[in-house]
């Protein structure tokens, strides 16, 4: 019996981990995997749609539903933004970052005058389970079922959909797809905006189990870069082996050595790829790194 307590107790934490590499990466890997933007403020709408989702909770509203509700008011402000700031730094990716750095900081600050320095949070639902002497959160469980579905997901919208097909031409040969009769300006407003949704998506599911504060996205925007990087170009193919081998180092390192060697392993992970495999784990897999 212990050494099956053991056996899933390091599952749990794989799929634990897994699920919040993918969920905190799929906005990221949208805005900066296809579109070549760097997103200094992918924390801040992660903030934001777990903000949205505790505010709709405390008013009365289903928690499935508020998360909703955080990821459309996340991908709305994103497409605002979009319009305002980003569409004139495409292709200028130093400007891009400070434009980002900046909407962080405004983000984080405003929320900090307007909301304060702490927001009352939404309990963990559905209870949970017990292994042995260990209980597990059944929540946690739903979150790694959710990650599978929203990478399989994200996978058909994008290879396997009319509006897939006309975002990836958009953004990779923007004359050609203008010529051919394409808004580009709506499909680029529309790209960022459901990377931003995405973002909130994310934030909104791991409200239930964090501190909300003005700086939460911070704990998410290093794990997502990590993942996009290692996962390559094609972060839709390359996100889940990402995921999934990060996961590990990550769950074995925290295991043996602690929270702070689990970190450590993700920043020698992604530099080691970058220098062995520079197209990531996608250019691998197809054959592209040279």
């Amino acid at each position: 019996m212990a050494l099956f307590q053991s056996i899933f107790a390091m599952l749990y934490q794989f799929g634990d981990t897994f699920a919040f590499l993918v969920i905190s990466c799929a906005g990221l890997a949208v805005i900066f995997g296809m579109m070549g933007v760097i997103n200094l403020a992918h924390g801040e709408f992660i903030m934001c749609g777990a903000y949205v989702t505790a505010s709709s909770v405390r008013v009365g509203m289903p928690l499935p539903l508020a998360i909703l509700t955080g990821a459309i008011v996340a991908g709305v402000i994103g497409i605002i933004i979009e319009r305002l700031v980003i569409r004139h730094l495409y292709h200028r990716p130093l400007d891009s970052i400070i434009a980002t750095w900046g909407i962080s900081l405004i983000a984080t600050q405003g929320v900090l005058i307007v909301l304060g320095s702490t927001m009352q949070g939404v309990g963990t639902p559905l209870g949970s389970i017990t292994v042995g002497e260990q209980s597990f959160s059944l929540y946690r469980l739903v979150l790694m079922a959710t990650a599978t579905l929203l990478l399989g997901g994200l996978y058909v919208l994008f290879y396997h959909s009319r509006f897939g097909v006309i975002a990836r031409a958009t953004i990779q040969k923007p004359n050609m797809a203008k010529a051919l009769g394409v808004n580009t300006s709506r499909m680029y407003s529309l790209t960022f905006g459901l990377g931003a949704a995405l973002a909130g998506l994310a934030g909104g599911l791991y409200a239930p189990t964090m501190t909300m504060v003005p700086t939460m996205g911070a704990t998410f925007i290093v794990e997502s870069f990590v993942t996009v990087v290692v996962g390559g170009a094609d972060i839709f193919v390359g996100a889940a082996p990402a995921a999934a081998i990060l996961a590990l180092i990550k769950t074995a390192l925290t295991a043996w050595y602690g929270q702070l060697f689990g970190q450590i392993g993700l920043l020698v992970t992604v530099i080691l790829v970058i220098r062995i495999l520079p197209g990531g784990l996608s250019g691998w897999l197809k054959g592209t790194n040279r």
